[in-house]
């Protein structure tokens, strides 16, 4: 592997969405730069499964300078093509990337300056810009050490397609967007499967003839700040279940339970291969019930303030919940682990520059702690919408021009 040149004015690391569109804007603003990718161009799109496909309409697919230009603005593309689109997006601007370069310590340097420790050989930079993603480590409950040996335990990273697991039963543990696609994949399949339920939010894939998100994106909800949430921990939570397949189409708990996906608790417990639940799958349901009904008085409230007619979400059929307590796990093919991710930054990146949750403590991206470090990309860094396609492009604005700011300032006389 070629070694890189040893120091630059700005390290970007990752080259996912976010380190594209603060490449995007560095090169904007005639700012040098070298964004380092430990893999290729999109890969944390790669590693998805086999049948993914964008959760948001396709005109989300929009980084700057670079808006969704297709003939199907409200599909939903296969995971490859949205690759193809980082990897068009990283051509077009000539995004100055080094594939298979990746950081594994990121530390203080001398005068000053930042130490990165890569796989290419050391690196030294003035500024340095994290972009590797929201979520970096799985999160795997202490209750997973009770799983026989003999049944397999797959983690959502690692699944690519039914026929990829042993022949059996399947039990699926979270039930976030990840959690509730697999199941209805595997359902289809022809495995019995049963989902282990936590607490997520619902809306319906489309309504009054438009997709939901496009509705969203009328209001306020995707411009909510990380200061309205009720604690930081609400940063870990479920987004909204909706998939893309098929052309998109509903899918949680209701859905889930008419197709025949058998709707658990959460997993309490498991010993002596017996798999013990919570009996709080209705509180989970009337959890992502009171969220439906959040977003229908935004909707209600804001919508008419733009001239717009709010679309009829009526209330949510009745919901019977009487799950099975636990379960005799002998005859179960494989555990599907999808209980979300945790941050990982702190593995890495040697400074204290995290909260107790492990997520980075910046004021618009800028970390508050240590001058010259910046991250794009985090889930709620300044907004809902700070991770997503067709939001990370006004973090990664801001970012730049903070630290073209500060490289004016720093400019000898």
């Amino acid at each position: 592997m070629a070694e890189v040149s040893s120091k630059f004015p700005v390290v970007v690391v990752g080259a996912g969405q976010a380190g594209l569109a603060v490449s995007y804007e560095l090169t904007a603003l005639g700012i040098d730069h070298v964004v380092l990718e430990r893999a290729r161009v999109g890969q944390s799109w790669r590693g998805l499964w086999d049948s993914f496909c964008l959760v948001t309409p396709n005109w989300t697919m929009s980084l700057p300078g670079a808006a969704y230009a297709g003939d199907d603005p409200d599909g939903f593309v296969p995971r490859d093509e949205i690759v193809r689109y980082l990897e068009g997006y990283a051509s077009s601007f000539g995004a100055p990337i080094r594939e298979g370069v990746g950081v594994d310590s990121l530390e203080p340097g001398a005068n000053g300056e930042f130490l990165l420790r890569t796989s290419a050989g050391e690196l030294r930079a003035a500024s340095v810009v994290v972009c590797t993603g929201a979520f970096q480590r799985p999160h795997r409950p202490e209750v997973m050490a009770g799983i026989p040996n003999d049944v397999m335990v797959v983690g959502a990273r690692d699944y690519r397609n039914p026929a990829t697991l042993p022949p059996g039963k399947v039990l699926v543990v979270g039930s976030g967007l990840t959690g509730c696609q697999l199941s209805e994949e595997l359902h289809e399949a022809g495995r019995e499967v049963f989902l282990a339920c936590g607490r997520a939010p619902w809306l319906p894939r489309r309504t009054g003839g438009r997709d939901i998100v496009s509705w969203l994106n009328e209001t306020t909800f995707f411009d909510t700040p990380l200061s309205a949430l009720p604690s930081p921990q609400a940063r870990l939570g479920s987004n909204l279940l909706v998939t893309g397949r098929r052309g998109g189409h509903d899918l949680h708990y209701r859905t889930l339970q008419a197709m025949g996906v058998h709707l658990l608790g959460h997993l309490a417990g498991v010993e002596d291969h017996r798999a013990y639940f919570a009996a709080d799958l209705a509180d989970s349901v009337a959890f992502g019930d009171a969220r439906y009904a959040d977003v229908r008085k935004l909707l209600t409230e804001q919508l008419p303030t733009k001239g717009i007619t709010a679309p009829e979400l009526p209330d949510p059929p009745p919901f019977h919940a009487d799950p099975p307590l636990e379960l005799d796990v002998n005859g179960f093919g494989a555990v599907i682990l999808t209980s979300g991710f945790r941050p990982d930054y702190a593995r890495w990146v040697r400074f204290s520059a995290f909260d107790a949750t492990g997520f980075p403590l910046t004021d618009d991206g800028a970390s508050t702690v240590v001058p010259g470090l910046y991250f794009c990309g985090v889930h709620y860094l300044r907004k809902r919408k700070s991770s997503v396609l067709f939001g990370v492009g006004e973090d990664a604005a801001i970012v730049a021009r903070s630290i073209a700011r500060n490289q004016s300032h720093h400019q000898p006389v």
